[in-house]
C-alpha cells in the first residue's frame, strides 16, 4: 500500500491541494481577520481533497466534529477508487502570521497508508527535534534544554555557541530561553509557526539547528512526516490540561499518556510531506500575483524515494 500512496500522481495532487489552499488564504493576508483566511483556506483544501480518487480520512484537522463544520477529524475526503490514507492537515499554518501579512504562513498537508499517523488529539505536546545526520537518540525530551544543545555541538563538532535554536517566543518557554542562553547558545525566537520551525531544523540553509518548546500536538506530527523524509529526530510527549483533554485522547484510542514518542511512532509508514507558502518566510516563497499570473513555491518530500523537492507554479489568473 505504501508504494501506491506515495505515487508521483498522487504527489502531485498533493502539491495542487496545498497551492489552492495557500491561494486562498493569500487573498485575506493582511487584512486582520484571522477566520476569514482560516475559512477559505479550509474550504479551498476540502474542495481540492473531494477530487481526487482516494479513500482518505482526516486524523489531523481542524478539531473535533462538533467544533469544526470543514476537515475535522474523522471527516472522510477523496472521491474513493483509490488508496485508503490517513490525512493530516492544517490549511493555514499561522493564521495571525496570515492576517497580519507577516512571514511563514504555510497551508500543510501530510499523507500515510491509512492507521499509520498518531491520531493525536488537540493538546499540547512538548517537542524537541534536530535534523539529519546525527548519532540516533542524541536529543532527550527528559535532559535540559542546555544540555541538548552541548550534545548536539559535540556531535556537530563545534562549540555550543554555534548551536542556533528555535524556539516559540512565548512566557511558557523562558526557562528553556534562560537554559540555552547560559549554554551559551543562539536563540532563535518565532511568533507562531512550529511546523516551520521543526521543519528548519532539517534545512541547512536556514541555520536552525534544533527546535525545543511546547506547542499543538497535531502540528507535531505534521512535523514529524517532513521530518521521516530527511532522517531528522524528533521526540515529543502529550501534555494535558484538566481531564477533558486526558478524555479526549483516551477516545483517539491513546492509553499510555505520560508516552513519550519518537518520530517513527508518530509516523509508522513511508509519507509524503506537503507545504506551500502563504507568505514568504525562510521556508518558502509566498503567493505572488504579477502580470494576470499567480505564483506558488512548494516544498514536497516523499519519504518512500528520500526525495525533497521545490515546485514553482505559475498559473493564470
Amino acid at each position: 500500500m505504501s508504494s501506491q500512496v506515495l505515487d508521483r500522481t498522487l504527489v502531485m495532487d498533493a502539491v495542487r491541494v496545498t497551492e489552492a489552499a495557500a491561494i486562498a488564504a493569500w487573498s485575506l493576508a493582511g487584512r486582520g481577520d484571522e477566520k476569514a483566511a482560516d475559512q477559505a483556506a479550509v474550504d479551498a483544501m476540502r474542495s481540492a481533497l473531494n477530487e481526487l480518487a482516494v479513500d482518505g480520512i482526516i486524523v489531523i484537522g481542524e478539531g473535533e466534529r462538533d467544533e469544526a463544520p470543514m476537515l475535522y477529524i474523522g471527516e472522510k475526503v477523496g472521491r474513493g477508487g483509490g488508496p485508503r490514507i490517513d490525512i493530516a492537515l492544517d490549511p493555514l499554518e499561522g493564521t495571525t502570521l496570515a492576517a497580519k501579512a507577516m512571514a511563514n504562513a504555510l497551508a500543510v498537508m501530510a499523507w500515510a497508508p491509512a492507521g499509520t499517523l498518531l491520531n493525536a488529539p488537540d493538546t499540547y505536546m512538548d517537542k524537541i527535534a534536530c535534523g539529519p545526520g546525527y548519532p540516533a537518540g542524541l536529543l532527550d525530551l527528559d535532559a535540559s534544554a542546555a544540555d541538548n544543545a552541548r550534545a548536539l555541538a559535540s556531535a556537530k563538532g563545534v562549540d555550543t555557541s554555534e548551536i542556533n535554536v528555535c524556539v516559540l517566543d512565548r512566557p511558557r518557554h523562558a526557562d528553556i530561553i534562560a537554559s540555552l542562553r547560559g549554554a551559551g547558545a543562539r536563540v532563535h525566537l518565532i511568533t507562531d509557526g512550529d511546523i516551520a520551525g521543526v521543519i528548519n531544523t532539517a534545512d541547512p540553509d536556514t541555520g536552525v539547528d534544533m527546535y525545543v518548546g511546547r506547542g499543538g500536538a497535531p502540528e507535531g506530527v505534521l512535523a514529524c512526516a517532513a521530518l521521516k523524509c530527511v532522517g531528522g529526530q524528533f521526540q515529543g510527549r502529550l501534555v494535558f490540561r484538566n481531564a477533558d483533554e486526558r478524555a479526549r485522547a483516551r477516545v483517539h484510542g491513546i492509553t499510555d499518556l505520560d508516552k513519550k514518542y519518537d518520530l517513527h511512532e508518530m509516523v509508522r509508514a513511508d509519507a509524503i510531506f506537503v507545504a506551500t507558502g502563504v507568505t514568504t518566510g525562510a521556508l518558502l516563497d509566498g503567493v505572488r500575483l504579477a502580470n494576470g499570473f499567480v505564483h506558488t513555491h512548494t516544498l514536497v518530500m516523499n519519504s518512500s524515494t528520500c526525495t525533497v523537492r521545490q515546485v514553482r507554479m505559475k498559473r493564470r489568473l
